[in-house]
């Protein structure tokens, strides 16, 4: 299994912490990039394959994409089970705080969410394996090199997922469009995770239901939702705010 990787930053953190799993390389023969040269300087010290090819083969690759004259194949890694959960957060160094992101299918969306939580020193992502985007060459493009630096784990059943959490006692936060309770009102200094949903129909009842604390983001102006990356970072950056104060 393999998937592809496009974009010069994309592509550099690829090659800077996992370049055993880049299995060729394919450049635009007439790019005049001084960014590109220098990257494919550094593919070739690692003896990687690399193909010259015209522009349109790259287009068609990435299906249209804006791939910045390089296009990367490499071997899908290993992704986290639910069962490695337990143990994943025995040894967490710092208190858990993880992403449960559902139905979020924009892989932009996606992307710029990943980007967040590793901003914020999230531990772990979490998506259902349906009605979800995964991870390809869009989201690792947003996601500017942070798909490479945060787990990512996708589950089947996200109530099971919800409740195993529970169990190894993180306290779940739901986000909610109106809620009695604002974030910053919220002890964020637990262990815990955000369960984000889509912009258009939130999260959905039944993980409502199994959520243990529903909040909402204050609106003071005519938008009624955010954007759910920055609704992702809004409440990673509070929390973190919380622990800041707290150490």
């Amino acid at each position: 299994m393999c998937e592809l990787v496009y974009g010069i930053h994309a592509v550099k953190s690829v090659l800077d912490n996992h370049s055993k799993r880049i299995l060729s390389v394919y450049v635009s023969l007439k790019s005049k990039d001084l960014r590109l040269r220098v990257l494919i300087d550094q593919i070739k010290q690692y003896k990687i394959s690399i193909q010259k090819c015209d522009r349109r083969r790259l287009d068609i690759q990435v299906q249209g994409a804006l791939h910045q004259g390089i296009v990367a194949k490499i071997a899908k890694k290993y992704c986290i089970q639910e069962s490695d959960l337990p143990n994943f957060l025995m040894k967490c160094k710092t208190i858990p705080l993880l992403v449960i992101l559902d139905g979020i299918t924009d892989p932009h969306n996606l992307g710029a969410c990943l980007r967040s939580a590793d901003a914020a020193g999230a531990h772990m992502v979490i998506v259902p394996r349906d009605r979800s985007a995964s991870v390809n060459g869009t989201v690792r493009k947003v996601a500017s090199g942070s798909v490479d630096h945060i787990p990512f784990m996708q589950v089947t059943n996200l109530v099971r997922t919800l409740r195993l959490l529970q169990k190894n006692n993180i306290w779940i936060i739901g986000t909610v469009v109106q809620s009695k309770r604002f974030i910053f009102e919220s002890k964020l200094i637990r262990p815990l995770a955000f369960v984000m949903g889509s912009e258009g129909n939130g999260i959905r009842y039944l993980t409502q239901k199994n959520c243990d604390e529903l909040i909402t983001i204050p609106m003071l102006g005519a938008a009624e939702s955010l954007n759910v990356s920055v609704a992702t970072g809004i409440c990673l950056f509070e929390a973190l705010r919380q622990r800041e104060k707290f150490k």
